[in-house]
């Protein structure tokens, strides 16, 4: 009798996916132990890894950045496939901007002075130095010492019954209450009483808002406020600089895939419905029975023994909620994603529904004069607040919490702007030509001798059905358990071993979950996505009794 190959299919082909799949390929390629499919809804491998051009120059529409070099395992492969070099121009090639580069500038053209822009910089820092415990008492030396006390302040101030329900924006706004109240007083700033009535407090206040939605997009977080202030100390980055990647990000995907012979990766292939066991089913004594049929939506089912699911959180959290309308997976519009059936369990619903995902979108903006590369300097913009009523209103709304504007590399004349929450959403929504002159009429505010724009092309992450948002965050009401709980895979193993329900499992580990969503310290990020692909890899290798090192 032949022995069945156990089968694994995994459900995107991201960091997570192709990182799981190269593991579990080139662990076991030569004894031929597995069954192994990569299945992708869409057209292209890469998931929220997408690297395109734009003006001439390579640019990221998701992922953009190694979150420090040191000992990242993305650095090592952009290192051995040369990734690093490149002949052609590429965003943030230089790096991040250094101080001498940025300006900063208030609505109505206001140039802000060092004196004005940097305590509030500094707060900034110092305050989310604090939260996430790099500041602390002993490292706190000469004027940092005051801004420590300004945290520690905020941090116990008496508006918390306790740090677990404290959010990363209400205590970004307590420390910047406790900085005002330690100044002496707040007097007009020299030139600029012809800018609004601008005065020192109220371009303070501005500038620590600008401060505010750059974090924003960092965290994808659309209003502070749902940021959890205990979790912000967990996040993990590596050490050293932060840098793109010449060649682009897929380069880095295209090699962790190249390992895998043509036809393991199945494009256009959209998980419509998986259907696992919760019990034990007498027809398991069938050699040919695989416990997880998944349904597609093109009409065709695929059987397994394991599933590892990569979807972002976003698509799970659609899963969940349609869940009561759509038991019977009779509905054949593509948006509604994909589900479970049976439901997930309830402690992995609460985890889905707790977490935070947001939007955040990155638009590309092409100058168009030739003659104005060099010209256009990295903007911090500085806007009136919504209660303001003498504010610019040709600046649309959409622009007001977007922080930045600032050429892709030194003398680009591509220009970039991040957005987040539901400007993000709104932008998606736009044509070019409203997306030009909504950003038009923002520059010439600011900058009003600049050249004007050519096109534009902007990320659509929110409204895209296989990721419907960016990537997660640990929203207030969940905590890092949460993030361990999604990577809990299901039956849980205890239930295989008819410790905890009393069910029998002759078939466990039939759905595993990886992605930046299920790594507890590096989630929302490509280094999180690849330890989570990696995580359950070697889960599958150990419990085949396969050689291989368990990597977090």
């Amino acid at each position: 009798m032949v022995v069945k190959k156990p089968k694994i299919v995994i459900i995107g082909a991201g960091m997570a996916g192709l990182t799981a799949a190269n593991k579990l390929y080139t662990s076991t390629a030569s004894k031929d132990l597995f069954e192994l499919i990569v299945v992708e809804g869409g057209t292209r491998i890469g998931g929220r890894i997408n690297t395109s051009e734009f003006g001439g120059d390579k640019i990221e529409m998701g992922a953009t950045w190694i979150h420090g070099i040191g000992n990242s395992p993305i650095h090592k492969i952009a290192q051995q496939t040369n990734s690093l070099q490149s002949s052609q121009p590429w965003e943030c090639m230089d790096g991040n901007n250094n101080d001498e580069s940025i300006i900063t500038i208030s609505e109505g053209g206001f140039h802000l002075q060092s004196s004005i822009v940097d305590p509030i910089s500094k707060l900034f820092k110092c305050l989310m130095d604090y939260s996430q415990g790099k500041l602390t008492k002993e490292s706190a030396k000469g004027e940092i010492s005051s801004y420590y006390k300004i945290a520690t302040k905020a941090s116990s101030s008496s508006n918390f019954d306790s740090k677990k329900n404290l959010s990363i924006g209400s205590f970004l706004r307590q420390g910047l209450d406790s900085y005002f109240e330690s100044m002496k007083e707040q007097e007009e700033v020299k030139g600029c009483e012809d800018w609004n009535n601008w005065n020192k407090k109220l371009l303070q206040e501005a500038v620590f808002a600008m401060y505010e939605n750059t974090e924003r997009t960092y965290t994808s977080a659309g209003d502070l406020e749902s940021l959890d202030y205990e979790a912000e100390s967990e996040y993990r980055m590596f050490p050293g600089e932060e840098i793109t990647i010449a060649k682009g990000y897929l380069s880095i995907i295209e090699s962790i895939a190249s390992v895998l012979p043509n036809g393991l990766v199945q494009l256009g292939k959209k998980v419509k419905k998986i259907e696992w066991q919760t019990q034990k089913k007498s027809d398991y004594d069938d050699h040919s029975f695989r416990p997880v049929k998944l349904h597609f939506y093109d009409g065709s089912v695929m059987y397994a023994d394991h599933v590892i699911v990569t979807v972002s959180l976003g698509v799970l959290k659609a899963s969940i909620s349609h869940h009561d309308d759509d038991d019977d997976g009779d509905d054949e519009d593509e948006k509604k994603g994909m589900f479970f059936c049976p439901k997930l369990p309830s402690f992995k619903v609460e985890a889905i529904s707790r977490l935070g995902f947001g939007v955040v979108n990155k638009l590309f903006i092409q100058m168009n004069d030739e003659n104005s590369k060099g010209s256009f300097p990295f903007l911090q913009m500085v806007f009136h607040s919504s209660q303001n009523e003498t504010r610019d209103k040709k600046i649309p709304w959409w622009m007001r919490k977007t922080a930045t504007l600032f050429p892709i590399y030194k003398n680009s004349s591509v220009l970039l702007s991040w957005f987040a929450g539901e400007e993000a959403l709104e932008l998606e929504s736009l044509n070019d030509e409203e997306i030009m002159n909504g950003v038009s009429a923002t520059v010439s505010n600011f900058l009003p001798h600049s050249s004007s724009i050519s096109k534009v092309l902007k990320s659509k992450w929110g409204k895209d059905p296989l990721f419907l948002g960016s990537y997660s965050y640990v929203a207030v009401g969940s905590s890092g358990e949460d993030l361990d709980t999604m990577a809990e895979p299901l039956p849980l193993m205890k239930d295989s071993n008819n410790s905890s329900n009393g069910n029998s499992f002759s078939y466990p580990l039939q759905i595993l979950f990886a992605g930046e969503a299920t790594h507890r310290t590096h989630y929302s990020t490509t280094h999180g996505a690849y330890f989570s692909g990696l995580r359950e890899a070697n889960r599958l290798l150990q419990h085949y009794h396969c050689v291989g090192i368990f990597n977090n």
